[in-house]
This record gives C-alpha cells, structure tokens and sequence, in this order.
C-alpha cells in the first residue's frame, strides 16, 4: 500500500491537529510513518486505526485503554473479545459515575432548599446530620 497522505490530510478526515496525530505516534497507537522529503507520509490503513481510536474515544476511553485495546491482548485475540473485556470494564465504570451523579444531583436539591441565615448555620445542621449518620451506621 502506497504511503500517499500527509499529516494534514489525516487530521483533516477526523477534525484532529496534527498535533494530536504526532502524539498517538508517539505514544505507540499509531505506527511511526515514511519520511518522504522529511514529511510524514501515511498509507490508507492508517485511517482505519484512527476510525477504531475515534470511536473508542467517544465511548469514552482512555487513551491507556486504548493501546489496551491494539496491545493488551495476544496477538490472535479477535476484536469483539478486545471491544467485550474493555467495555465491561467501562460500563461498570459508568455505572459508578452515574450513581455518583445521582447522589450529587440529590445533594444539590437538598442545597436549594437551605433556608439559613448563614454558612456556619448549614455547616452546623450538616455537622449534625453527619453525626446521626455514623451514629445510626454503628447502631443499624
């Protein structure tokens, strides 16, 4: 296959610096391309990795977790077992965040109802409610 893309035309494709390009290089998710003239030549098949990196990205991994996913396997490792291990990990993950995100949102409901006179006056009734909290936790 013919190396017959630069740099730019590569990050044209996914909306990308080619700063950011350099640096997948760098870091070992994308193989290190032909100098031609001293300019970075790229064959066709390296649209097709950054394809896998853009999506992976959107589903929200690391980029640790994305050279997981080109490295972290034996190399006949199929990837649907790659995209299966990788996203039970994430989803768990999620799920987490999203428990998170709903006691945050609880929490930030409960504020809007603050009916003090002052920031020592909350702090005094959250020092209270966490003190009956651990109480009834040793208790219950």
């Amino acid at each position: 296959m013919a190396a017959d893309l630069a740099i730019s035309d590569v990050a044209r494709v996914f909306g990308l610096r080619t700063s950011a390009i350099r640096y997948y290089e760098q870091i070992g998710i994308l193989p290190s391309p032909i100098r031609k003239n001293g300019q970075r030549r790229y064959e066709k098949s390296v649209l097709f990795r950054l394809a896998v990196v853009q999506r992976a990205r959107e589903s929200g991994f690391t980029l640790d977790e994305i050279r997981e996913l080109f490295f972290g396997f034996r190399s006949a490792t199929r990837p649907p077992k790659r995209w299966h291990a990788l996203s039970e990990r994430k989803i768990a993950e999620l799920r987490t965040r999203m428990k998170r995100l709903k006691l945050m949102e609880m929490l930030l409901k409960q504020m809007q109802a603050c009916r003090c006179n002052a920031l020592e006056e909350c702090g005094e009734k959250l020092l209270s409610e966490s003190s009956k909290e651990r109480t009834h936790m040793r208790i219950g």
